[in-house]
This record gives C-alpha cells, sequence and structure tokens, in this order.
C-alpha cells in the first residue's frame, strides 16, 4: 500500500469518525426527538448520502416519517414527504418493513427495486415511491434499535451520479443508528417520565369545595423544562365551624422527597386545622412543631387563611404566612394590593417563634389570588418586577369568570417557566347571592 492509499484510508477513518461525533452531538444537544432527528440527516446529507430518511414508530406501533432531508431542496414537494405511514405488514416483505421488525442493515440496489405497481404492501409501496421521487440509485437501511426494541428506521440513499453505497458502508450506517436509537429512547424515557411525575403530583392535589356562595378555582402547572415531582401544593376545605380554608405552600427541593414531604405536610394540617379551629398564626405554629419533630432537616413556606361570612354577607379573610409570598387582592373594579401582614419565618427554621394572623375585610365580588413562586420569578429578574407584573394581569382580569381568569394568568405570566406553580382562587359574592335566611 502505498502512501496515497494510507492517506486515503486514514482520511475516511477521520471522516468517519466525525460524523459519529456530529450524530452524537446533535442527539443529546436536546431532548425533543423530532428535531435531533433532523439535525441528524442534515448532518448525514451531504457527508454520507444524497437524502436522509427516517421512520420512528408511535406508541401504537405505527411508522411515522419525521424527517427527509435532500441535498437538493428543491427536489422536495411544498410540505415535505413526512407523516403518517402505512402499517407495517404482518409478513413484512419489503426492506423498511424488514427494517422496522429488526432486519438490517440492509443494502439496496437499482436492481432490488421493483417498479411501484410491483409493491408487496402499502408501505411497500410508499418506500419504493420515495426512491423514485428522489432519484435513488443505492440506498441502506437500518433499524433504529435500543434495549432490544427497533424505535424505527434509518435510511440513507445515492443518486446514480455519485459512487454507490457498499456493504463497506453497512458498519458506519450501523454505528449511527445506535446513536440516533440511544438519542430517541433517552427523549422518550425523559417525556413517559414527566408524565408519570405531573400525574402523580396531579394525584397528590385536592379536589376544591363546592358549598356555600363563594367561588373558587385551582390551577397547578409542572415545570416546562423538568421530568421531576416537586413540593407547590393547594388546598382548600370547609372547618367544622364553617370557615373555608385557603392554604398555598412549597416544601424546598425538586425531587421525589419534596413531593411526599408536601403531602404529609397537607394531611398533617388538614388534622390540626380541623381538630383546632384557631386562628391561622396558632394553626401554623402548631404545624411547626409537628414539621420540626417529622422533617427537622427540611423548610417549607406555607400560607393558611380562613375566608368567613357574616350575618350582613360581608367576607373577611385571616391568615398567617410562614415566609410565603403574599396573597394578592383584586377588587371588582380592578384594585389591586398585596397582602402583607401576619408574615413570618418558614416552617423548619424556629417553631419556638410565636406567630402572628391579620384580617381584612374583603368587598363584594372581589378575589383573592395565592400562588407559588414560578408564576413570577424569571432568572435573573428582580422579584418585585415579577409581582408588579402579577397585579397588571390580575387587574385586568378582574371581572372574568374564576376559570379564565386563571388560565388567562397562567398564559400571560408563565411563559416558559422553569418552576412548577399552583394557583388558588375566591371570588367572594355579592350580598344578594347569600342564601335566603330560614323562617
Amino acid at each position: 500500500m502505498d502512501d496515497f492509499e494510507v492517506d486515503h484510508v486514514v482520511q475516511r477513518a477521520l471522516d468517519r469518525l466525525t460524523l459519529l461525533a456530529e450524530t452524537t452531538t446533535a442527539m443529546t444537544s436536546t431532548l425533543d426527538s423530532y428535531a435531533a432527528v433532523g439535525r441528524v440527516c442534515r448532518i448525514l446529507v451531504p457527508q454520507l448520502a444524497d437524502w436522509c430518511a427516517v421512520d420512528l414508530l408511535d406508541d401504537d406501533g405505527r411508522p411515522r416519517r419525521i424527517s427527509v432531508v435532500h441535498r437538493d431542496p428543491a427536489v422536495l414537494p411544498i410540505g415535505g414527504l413526512t407523516g403518517l405511514l402505512p402499517d407495517v405488514p404482518e409478513e413484512p416483505v419489503g426492506p423498511l418493513s424488514r427494517a422496522l421488525i429488526g432486519a438490517g442493515p440492509l443494502l439496496i440496489t437499482a436492481a432490488d427495486v421493483p417498479g411501484p405497481d410491483e409493491a408487496a404492501d402499502p408501505l411497500h409501496a410508499s418506500q419504493l415511491e420515495l426512491f423514485d421521487q428522489l432519484g435513488t440509485d443505492t440506498a441502506v437501511i437500518a433499524p433504529v434499535r435500543a434495549r432490544r426494541q427497533v424505535l424505527g428506521a434509518l435510511t440513507i440513499g445515492r443518486s446514480a451520479d455519485r459512487a454507490p453505497l457498499t456493504d463497506d458502508d453497512l458498519a458506519m450506517v450501523e454505528d449511527l443508528t445506535h446513536r440516533i436509537a440511544l438519542g430517541v429512547d433517552n427523549a422518550r424515557l425523559h417525556r413517559e417520565t414527566q408524565h408519570i411525575a405531573e400525574r402523580l403530583q396531579r394525584s397528590l392535589l385536592p379536589t376544591l369545595p363546592r358549598t356555600g356562595p363563594l367561588q373558587m378555582a385551582a390551577r397547578y402547572a409542572p415545570a416546562a423544562t423538568t421530568a421531576e415531582v416537586g413540593g407547590d401544593w393547594y388546598d382548600s376545605f370547609l372547618l367544622p365551624n364553617g370557615s373555608t380554608t385557603m392554604i398555598m405552600g412549597d416544601v424546598t427541593g425538586h425531587d421525589l422527597r419534596a413531593a411526599i414531604t408536601m403531602s404529609q405536610l397537607r394531611n398533617m394540617l388538614r388534622g390540626i386545622g380541623c381538630d383546632r379551629q384557631e386562628p391561622p398564626g396558632d394553626i401554623l405554629r402548631r404545624l411547626d412543631l409537628a414539621h420540626q419533630a417529622l422533617y427537622p432537616h427540611a423548610t417549607a413556606t406555607c400560607l393558611y387563611a380562613l375566608l368567613d361570612e357574616d350575618d350582613g354577607g360581608n367576607w373577611t379573610i385571616s391568615y398567617s404566612s410562614a415566609g410565603h409570598l403574599p396573597p394578592l387582592l383584586v377588587t371588582r373594579e380592578g384594585d389591586t394590593r398585596y397582602l402583607k401582614g401576619g408574615r413570618g419565618l418558614l416552617l423548619g427554621v424556629d417553631p419556638t417563634l410565636p406567630r402572628h394572623h391579620a384580617s381584612e375585610a374583603l368587598p363584594a365580588r372581589s378575589t383573592v389570588l395565592m400562588y407559588t413562586d414560578g408564576l413570577i420569578e424569571r432568572r435573573g429578574e428582580d422579584l418585585n418586577h415579577g409581582m408588579t407584573r402579577l397585579r397588571q394581569h390580575a387587574a385586568a382580569l378582574a371581572r372574568e369568570d374564576l376559570d379564565t381568569f386563571c388560565d388567562e394568568l397562567l398564559a400571560g405570566m408563565a411563559t416558559d417557566h422553569t418552576d412548577d406553580i399552583a394557583l388558588l382562587v375566591a371570588r367572594t359574592p355579592t350580598p344578594s347571592q347569600r342564601p335566603a335566611a330560614n323562617p
């Protein structure tokens, strides 16, 4: 072997390593498997092939063409060639069907490609049509497989004016599909974990009371960028003496331990509140003592409030805060102010300190909003800016029904939020909405 041949072999090896490295980077740079696959196709074309296509199997096992890239974009029709494909037949005959059940990598030459009228099944016909549209002389089809499960297939093709693909390229394509499979599998596992985490979080949230003239609504929005459960929570229930509780809290941390602590704190607070029926500051002091005994190394914020109606139909709120953000009062006319009384330390800091509460009269048809910090906090922004923004959004929604109020508030405040968000709102009725007194 002369020096030129040695240089050629070394250069091919370097090109192969570069292609594999770029593919790995593309598949690990995002958890969006569709976007990652598109990046890979753009890397392989034109370095390795004239065109590239990736098909992935949906959850129900049906193939979907995720990406098609050609060195000449004008060859592709408007809208591309992506979308749902025909089902994989029970008896696979075509190369794509065989790859989707795990066969391959398979080398396809022009001699191996029959006319469209000779297709064995609809999926085979779809693949033959693709070969014809993209001017294919040789192609390689390989399964995208991870953990002994086929996730899809990669197809690369070359036209007649380029050196044909050969058996020497099969090992390279197999390495590529291995890296694609790892990225797709990781993205699916992340999506499944995120779904399970969200279902767990939602299962820990309560059903709001539906009795009496007080209107209530709540929302929970998981973080947009994490698959973990967190410690955000809200609660509301009726006490034996007729008071309606409004509770909002946030356990420090963003993991399963935080979610478990949150659930147990909520249950303890329910028991203490129903048993003692004391002012909010006293209830939070008792909760803090129990929290310190059971979770000595955990901290949490909590806002505990009681809403009561007097004989004249007037409403008041009594509340105490253990390090939580203040509730926002929004009047029917759109005036807003934060209720900043009854403030104290987080739960788990010093349970021996006394806790206080504050009381406020609530105007008719006014709205009380409780929330967690994910609604207003933004990286690099002062918290006061977020609180001002919340007042402005809430004021504009003062006369909307509570479901619209919550949904629009989330839409306006929670774009690309990086933390969980919990909202709890209550709206007082007009005096005329009170049930008639018994004669």
